[in-house]
């Protein structure tokens, strides 16, 4: 199925979604092309915000803005997500989750991607409104969706490696 019905697959049943995408293999350029789908539209998400922000203070062109935000969003983001993904795969092994750090991967980038529209909605909101109670209160709802899928699609990879193993 393709990725953008996969993404609002993810809100009804994220589990079937998993158990598809943990179906296909080990796929870490897959992997990775979620990562930086993920990051390309939260990047775009920023673009309302940036302009708002260019129009206040023009000491700092739009074009910076962009720029400073791409190779925030596009370079340095996936590789601290990387590391976030290594984090939280020492921690489940720790807590005595065993899970191939691959299904740990795809679980959070998964989670971003398909939470990706709702940045999408909160940049608008930035742009539009500007810093405010609205804002935050979306910034939670950003916050909470994209934590939630994660700790959804997670349970259901500990939940299919465990059904896999005799």
């Amino acid at each position: 199925m393709g990725v953008a019905l996969d993404m609002l697959r993810s809100w009804r049943a994220p589990r079937a979604v998993m158990r598809a995408r943990l179906a296909e293999g080990v796929r870490e350029d897959r992997v990775l092309m979620v990562l930086m789908g993920a990051c390309f539209l939260i990047f775009i998400a920023q673009w309302p915000a940036l302009a708002r922000a260019a129009h206040l203070d023009p000491d700092i062109p739009l074009q910076v803005r962009i720029g400073g935000a791409l190779f925030g969003w596009m370079f340095v983001a996936p590789l601290m997500l990387y590391g976030l993904a290594g984090a939280v795969w020492v921690g489940l092994r720790l807590g005595g989750v065993v899970l191939p750090a691959h299904a740990v991967r795809l679980g959070l980038f998964w989670a971003l991607l398909a939470a990706a529209p709702v940045w999408l909605l909160h940049g608008l909101m930035r742009g539009i409104l500007g810093t405010g109670t609205a804002t935050t209160v979306a910034g939670f709802v950003v916050l909470g969706a994209t934590v939630g899928l994660a700790v959804i699609l997670l349970r259901e990879a500990a939940l299919v490696g465990r059904s896999a193993t005799p």
